[in-house]
């Protein structure tokens, strides 16, 4: 459990900003949404594709994959993070698109379990690397549960060149290409597709988007 506590006292000191979710690398976001942006769009809308009907933002922060990925596609969205103070600033960083945000639930995510079918898309970015390995399992076992027909996860994280990388200042944990894609097969989701994001640092650890859809359409 002082795994998870080490994690919320980490983000009480983290600014309910766009500059604190991207952890000060603020420059990072444009290209981040862009990438973002693009990869969504291929599994997302026409035939056996994904809808945009619902997502989940899931670790959301203040919004801002909502604000700039989500919102722009989809009817309504739902938000979920472990932090009040970031989803009460949600609320007004989101408010021109108030009308379109359906929900806060504020939980940690290996405590939240998505409504049954209810999404087209679920987005988990910037935050597995905060669940054990065991927890990652589960959730995304009932994200799997929580799709649509069709729907798909995306995920968004660091990934490590290899082995597991542990961050003792946030607690959280980078893991390579092989432990993830393990974790993602046991859970029951099958790759639909992978991506390298471009137009980071040389010297920041890789960031990869995966969109995942459950192994009973294959």
């Amino acid at each position: 459990m002082q795994f998870y506590a080490r994690a919320k006292l980490f983000y009480q000191e983290v600014p309910a900003t766009e500059e604190g979710m991207m952890g000060n690398f603020i420059e990072l976001s444009n290209p981040d949404i862009q990438a973002s942006r693009e990869f969504l769009r291929k599994f997302v809308g026409g035939p056996g594709r994904a809808g945009t009907g619902c997502a989940l933002d899931c670790g959301s922060g203040i919004g801002r994959v909502s604000k700039h990925v989500l919102l722009p596609v989809f009817s309504s969205v739902e938000l979920v993070d472990m932090m009040e103070s970031f989803l009460l600033e949600a609320q007004s960083y989101l408010q021109v698109n108030e009308n379109k945000v359906e929900s806060y639930h504020c939980y940690s995510l290996q405590e939240f379990t998505p409504h049954l079918g209810r999404y087209d898309v679920i987005w988990i970015q910037w935050v597995s690397g905060y669940l054990t390995d065991k927890d990652l399992l589960a959730f995304l076992s009932r994200c799997r549960d929580g799709l649509k027909e069709n729907g798909v996860i995306i995920l968004k994280d660091n990934v490590a060149r290899e082995g597991c990388i542990f961050d003792l200042s946030d607690s959280s944990v980078t893991r390579d290409m092989d432990i993830l894609r393990s974790l993602i097969r046991k859970s029951g989701l099958v790759v639909l597709g992978q991506e390298k994001q471009e137009g980071f640092p040389e010297q920041c650890v890789p960031v990869w988007m995966f969109a995942l859809h459950s192994d009973r359409h294959s």
